[in-house]
């Protein structure tokens, strides 16, 4: 999600796919080895890679400007297909408001995500270690609707839009991805600053999958501009066992 061009917003935005949310209320818990924990998440994404073969869903994007969060200035529904070997597409479902903002921003943001999610790119991308320095939080764990979490402070090993310089929390069960926070580890261009990010995810047929996602960014062309992004209506495909 350089001068501004209208892909600018939409580098810094597609940081979006990195976020988290909050909500977290303290609970006592054993506290694992760093480095166990760490494993666990490596295997979880890993474990994502091994066994899907693609997914569908619905993606409602919101854009808001000028600190108004109840009106937005532009909307778009779109339906994103993934498949492992070719990356994502999207089909527009419907839209409406500033036509602007729409080509400017939500058409860019769905671009640059098509690009992330290539192959041979998206492996920089990933929530793993090979891409971020992690370092596990003291205080046992964190209940996050329900769900007991292990909290990591995460930098990435590299600058770019799309990583994120924060915290994730995970299950501590079996280090799935829960939520996401923090801000863009580079601003998209020279005329935007850094992009704050939060991402929420659910189980979905055992897997980890995005419900909610939520970034701020700022430019000298829109301004303050907050993009929401809901989740729905999974449709996940195995890979055949062997």
């Amino acid at each position: 999600m350089t001068g501004f061009r209208p892909s600018c917003l939409a580098r810094a935005a597609a940081a979006v796919l990195f976020l988290a949310s909050f909500g977290a209320v303290s609970a006592p818990a054993l506290q694992l080895d760093p480095a166990t924990v760490i494993q666990r998440i490596d295997a979880a994404v890993k474990n994502r890679l091994d066994h899907i073969a693609g997914y569908s869903v619905t993606e409602h994007y919101a854009v808001y400007r000028n600190n108004d969060e109840v009106h937005p200035v532009a909307e778009m529904t779109v339906k994103t297909t993934y498949r492992k070997e070719t990356g994502k597409s999207y089909e527009t479902l419907s839209q409406s408001g500033s036509q602007v903002i729409r080509s400017l921003v939500l058409g860019a943001i769905l671009d640059n995500e098509i690009h992330i999610n290539q192959p041979g790119v998206r492996e920089g991308s990933w929530l793993t270690s090979a891409n971020y320095e992690m370092s596990l939080k003291p205080g046992g764990t964190q209940q996050v609707d329900g769900t007991a979490c292990y909290l990591l402070d995460i930098v990435p090993r590299r600058k770019a839009p799309y990583l994120i310089e924060g915290t994730l929390w995970v299950d501590a069960k079996d280090g799935s991805i829960v939520q996401i926070q923090g801000t863009s580890s580079k601003s998209a261009s020279i005329v935007t600053g850094p992009t704050h990010v939060r991402r929420q995810y659910t189980p979905v047929e055992g897997f980890s999958e995005a419900t909610h996602a939520w970034a701020e960014s700022d430019s000298l062309l829109f301004g303050k501009t907050i993009v929401k992004i809901d989740y729905t209506n999974y449709q996940i495909q195995l890979l055949p066992v062997l």
